[in-house]
């Protein structure tokens, strides 16, 4: 097993992702209450609407929970709404939105339309040659890249996946086609594999 990592099962497909990790040989479960994050290895933050999940974060006050993971090198992955909350900022965010700033980019909210603009499209993954699918629902976009961070993953020439240390994010949907090579990433991450590799 790869850690023990945490969905954050406030709204969203938390338990595709759930479901996803488990198939990667990683140990899911479900975080609602600051008790939940107790012995992670690694947290999901899942798609779904991003000023309504920060408010969600600050109503069970999970945000120190969640930072105090980040601060003992714990991995993160973020999906559509999750990659607006680890961001730095959204250009065209609420007043009220918080973003935790634990990757150095900026994005736009629903860059990609609303839902009935929702598309699938084959993405390639830095490193890979086969593409993955790419589920896009009401998808942020990635408006700047802060140095250091890596560019996992583009569509149209525009950055959809990026990776800074033990954070990576996604303004698509993994979790909603069968293909596992991003959680399997995820789980190097989680697992320290990639350190072993080296």
């Amino acid at each position: 097993m790869a850690g023990r990592v945490g969905v954050l099962a406030l709204q969203g497909a938390f338990r595709e992702h759930i479901a996803a990790l488990r198939d990667v040989g990683v140990e899911a479960v479900e975080v609602r209450l600051p008790r939940d994050l107790e012995g992670l290895d690694g947290l999901v933050i899942p798609g779904g609407e991003s000023s309504t999940m920060s408010k969600l974060i600050d109503a069970y006050d999970l945000e120190p929970p969640i930072r105090e993971l980040h601060a003992r090198g714990g991995a993160f992955l973020g999906t559509c709404a999750g990659m607006i909350v680890l961001a730095h900022h959204a250009e065209d965010g609420r007043p009220d939105q918080r973003y935790l700033d634990m990757i150095d980019i900026d994005v736009r909210r629903n860059a990609y339309g609303r839902q009935p603009a929702s598309f699938e499209s084959p993405l390639r993954l830095a490193g890979e040659d086969l593409p993955i699918p790419g589920v896009f629902i009401r998808a942020p976009q990635i408006e700047r890249l802060g140095e250091g961070v890596e560019v996992v993953a583009e569509h149209d020439g525009k950055p959809v996946a990026a990776r800074q240390g033990n954070v990576l994010v996604t303004a698509f949907h993994p979790e909603l086609t069968t293909d596992r090579r991003l959680h399997g990433r995820f789980a190097d991450m989680v697992g320290g594999r990639e350190e072993a590799a080296a």
